[in-house]
């Protein structure tokens, strides 16, 4: 079996949009509208902006981005894997690569937003040390939000 390929891509290409579309489906059947923290291409494809995605033989197979908020500290943004990819550690690997390219960028701390509907989402970042604190940067207390910090340095 092919290997998967993690790198930086653009996110405004076809594939990457179709499963940019199915994660906002899936949040937008989760959360109501207030409730939803998603960017759009045009911010994922910003300078302030590292957009990663998986692939395997050149099928989009899932990504993650962060934006920087503030000198030395990034946002993880639009961690999603397809449904036919779920269950074998993409998205470990996926927040690996990602604490490794903002590592590179001399990010010392990745926060993250996440629903509380998402114990998948929740388990892995727990599992990959992310700790639960106060909302950041401009998000305000939401009863269907968790705020996550993780010092990378």
């Amino acid at each position: 079996m092919e290997e998967v390929m993690i790198r930086r891509e653009d996110p405004r290409q076809p594939g990457v949009r179709a499963l940019i579309a199915a994660s906002d489906a899936y949040m937008q059947a989760l959360y109501p509208a207030a409730s939803n923290h998603l960017v759009d291409v045009d911010v994922l494809a910003s300078l302030d902006t590292v957009f990663l995605v998986a692939r395997r033989n050149q099928s989009v197979l899932g990504t993650i981005a962060f934006r920087v908020i503030e000198p030395g500290h990034a946002e993880i943004k639009r961690l999603f894997v397809s449904a036919k990819a779920r269950g074998c550690g993409l998205g470990r690997q996926l927040v690996v690569a990602l604490e490794n390219a903002a590592r590179c960028q001399g990010i010392t701390r990745l926060s993250l937003e996440t629903g509380i509907r998402q114990p998948e989402a929740i388990g892995l970042y727990r599992s990959a040390g992310y700790r639960e604190c106060q909302p950041f940067g401009e998000y305000k207390p939401d009863p269907l939000s968790l705020f996550m910090s993780k010092r990378i340095d």
